[in-house]
């Protein structure tokens, strides 16, 4: 995969980049770029935002400028590259959206700052808004690490274990749910002891006992909601 981050703090991506997984899949041959608007606004001193039409608080990230970064990265055509505007108001991230980019072969995040991106940027420059959570961050760098984890961690070569991305967590192979739960050693602690299933050495019997410990988890999230 080729993954490109548009933003205006590169430099905050140096620690995701020393990951083992993101290594692992770097040296797998996965490419990760990480473009800073300044570099190719079209405005003077650097300048990326504007004020909003319509008046009210912060500033706005400008069109052109977003778009002066695609166009010097991408030319007039950037194919049919997935390119993802990081929002709260978009699609809510999730497993199976993070499964279905992890199959794309070029993926591009655009980071927002400020008051947030003109619409747009939204409606004509990218094909998807994504959201981490109906929440406010003070920018889509921590949004983009979010989506590049979980997406890179599903690339061959990314895990130590290939079978760790198979039964986790809200995949397919536990039905959707929550992942059930882990113990390791010591088998008892200050009296808490480790199911005794778990000890049994019993394949069959622990994996039954594990999905059912999803589903239990999956339903309580249901009730919960």
């Amino acid at each position: 995969m080729r993954l490109d981050v548009f933003t205006l703090f590169p430099r905050w991506f140096d620690w995701f980049t020393t990951q083992r997984h993101v290594e692992n899949v770097v040296a797998a041959g996965s490419e990760l770029r990480f473009i800073d608007y300044r570099e190719t606004t079209p405005l003077g001193a650097g300048q990326v935002d504007d004020s909003p039409y319509g008046g009210g608080a912060g500033m706005v990230m400008r069109v052109d400028v977003v778009d002066a970064a695609l166009r010097a990265t991408y030319g007039n055509q950037p194919g049919d590259r997935r390119i993802l505007l990081l929002t709260p108001s978009g699609r809510m991230f999730d497993e199976e959206l993070a499964t279905e980019l992890a199959a794309e072969p070029e993926l591009t995040l655009l980071c927002g700052r400020y008051e947030g991106v003109d619409e747009r940027v939204r409606d004509h420059l990218a094909t998807d808004a994504v959201s981490i959570g109906r929440y406010v961050l003070a920018g889509g760098e921590l949004a983009a690490m979010v989506v590049a984890d979980a997406v890179l961690r599903k690339l061959p070569g990314a895990l130590g274990h290939a079978d760790s991305v198979h039964e986790e967590s809200f995949s397919a192979a536990l039905g959707g749910h929550p992942e059930y739960p882990h113990y390791t050693r010591p088998a008892s602690y200050r009296g808490w002891d480790v199911p005794a299933v778990l000890l049994s050495g019993d394949h069959d019997l622990v994996r039954r006992w594990r999905l059912e410990r999803s589903r239990e988890r999956g339903r309580r999230e249901g009730e919960g909601s």
